[in-house]
């Protein structure tokens, strides 16, 4: 393994980034994952942790985030562990790193938000996270479903066909939102709210649909920019219009309130293509989203619906 390179000073939301785990009660670790080598469009996303940490900054002086009516500090502790450390071009060194990054941060308590790099990287934080939840629903977020029977080991469009191959997956219990590309309709594993009819239909039925599937059980939130739309998130490598704004999905979002979220991720921000810091922003959002919907509760949500109007 790579020796460790010195960390950031400052990470998501200006925390502090640190991995000594010995001292520290956080409830959550933010991981970066600066890898691109499984893209099959346009590279760049290995540069996407630090430029979502940065576009993170511009909301780290908000005491609480609109709609919430609590501070996230007063339910989740939340720390920085900076970015896997792997040799460049090493495809399977960055499995092994990333998987016992995971598998210390699991071991530790902690529930781990990963910053991407390309969506890849949920393949080997779903068997991290499947070794000690069991099966996992997928709460999936993206432009494609990522279940192309590709050939090759590394690429980020087959990766939850994998998933499904290595029995990581619950697919009775699993939803895939916002999809507007081709896939095996007929036998496809997933139940899927493509982005014409989530455009067409309010959140709160999304969230009941998303709900009714997953019921119970251990959730992992995958999100991929390119779920939104290029308008909101031009940054990403690769960009399908007719996608979804961001207000929707943060809407949407919140419907997962009381949910078992025991894992999240978003990925495929690729900075070189990100006009203004949109998709960056926009993914720095939709994680401290997240974060706020592990700390809520449901009457939290009533209470956010009332200040927002929702």
């Amino acid at each position: 393994m790579p020796d460790r390179k010195p960390l950031t000073q400052h990470g998501f939301l200006e925390l502090p980034v640190t991995r000594d785990l010995s001292e520290i009660s956080a409830d959550v670790a933010i991981l970066g994952v600066p890898y691109d080598l499984a893209t099959t469009g346009r590279a760049g996303t290995r540069e996407g942790p630090q430029g979502v940490r940065r576009a993170s900054w511009q909301m780290s002086w908000e005491a609480r985030r609109w709609p919430w009516r609590f501070a996230l500090g007063d339910r989740l502790s939340v720390i920085d562990y900076g970015d896997v450390i792997f040799d460049p071009g090493n495809n399977q060194q960055m499995v092994e790193v990333l998987q016992q990054d995971a598998r210390t941060l699991l071991a530790a308590g902690k529930t781990i938000l990963s910053l991407g790099g390309d969506h890849y990287i949920s393949l080997p934080l779903l068997r991290e996270h499947h070794a000690v939840y069991g099966p996992i629903s997928l709460v999936h977020f993206d432009a494609h479903t990522d279940t192309e029977p590709v050939e090759g080991t590394f690429n980020h469009g087959s990766m939850f066909r994998e998933a499904l191959e290595e029995g990581l997956l619950d697919p009775a219990h699993s939803v895939q939102i916002g999809i507007r590309t081709e896939y095996e309709y007929d036998d496809h594993p997933f139940t899927v709210l493509d982005a014409a009819w989530v455009n067409l239909h309010p959140a709160r039925e999304a969230g009941e649909v998303i709900r009714r599937v997953i019921g119970e059980t251990p959730a992992y939130v995958t999100f991929d920019i390119d779920c939104l739309d290029p308008a909101f998130a031009p940054g990403t490598g690769t960009p399908v219009p007719g996608g979804i704004s961001t207000e929707r999905i943060l809407e949407i979002l919140r419907e997962l309130v009381g949910c078992n979220l025991i894992g999240m991720d978003v990925v495929e921000v690729a900075p070189a293509y990100d006009h203004a810091e949109l998709a960056a922003l926009a993914a720095a959002t939709i994680a401290l989203e997240l974060l706020y919907v592990k700390a809520a509760k449901p009457a939290d949500l009533v209470a956010a619906r009332a200040t927002g109007n929702l």
